[in-house]
């Protein structure tokens, strides 16, 4: 029986302002999603663990819908 997987919405999340002076936690979330410098974008699905990545270092982040 085969098990039907959830469509979630996609996001593009933008890296708005540098990681100097931020804390090792901040840092580690930021390379969690994938995102290295400045003005970097990365394409995710708009998962509960994305979402909460996001809330910690949102201040730092530009999020989008991405329409598919």
């Amino acid at each position: 029986m085969a098990v039907k997987k959830k469509q979630f919405p996609l996001i593009e999340i933008t890296l708005t302002k540098s990681l100097i002076g931020r804390t090792k936690k901040q840092r580690a979330v930021i390379s969690g999603l994938g995102l290295t410098k400045i003005n970097s974008k990365v394409i995710r699905e708009k998962r509960p663990e994305i979402l909460g990545m996001i809330q910690k270092v949102g201040f730092m982040l530009e999020v989008k819908e991405v329409k598919s």
